[in-house]
């Protein structure tokens, strides 16, 4: 179930990208009120409803719930699947053992022992 709604969010993420960029700004109906030339607009600055705007809304409703649907299925895991506690203890090096006992230092331990000669 999650990789169906992982495909379904990238498919209505790639969608969504290229129905933003297929719209023309709202900046070009600027020039028109300047007296730039004539506007493309019927119903005023803000238009009607377009197929566009409407896919755009559609679009952005099914990323969200794809969005919702994907981080309440990661936070309800089940089974114990955490990366924290899957991961393997440390593997010790066998090349050079630790020494068993630190070396004698020979006397009250705060000086260091003297070569006899």
């Amino acid at each position: 179930m999650t990789i169906f709604l992982v495909i379904i969010h990238i498919i209505v993420c790639i969608a969504l990208i290229m129905i933003v960029l297929l719209q023309t700004g709202k900046g070009s109906d600027m020039g028109a009120a300047f007296g730039g030339g004539s506007s493309q607009t019927l119903f005023g600055s803000t238009g009607a409803s377009t197929f566009l705007s409407k896919a755009t809304t559609g679009a952005a409703i099914v990323f969200m719930v794809t969005s919702l649907g994907l981080a309440w299925m990661s936070s309800h895991r089940t089974g114990g699947e955490s990366v924290v506690t899957d991961t393997p203890a440390p593997i010790e090096s066998s090349a050079q053992p630790a020494p068993a006992t630190p070396p004698a230092t020979g006397g009250s331990g705060s000086q260091p022992a003297q070569q006899s000669e």
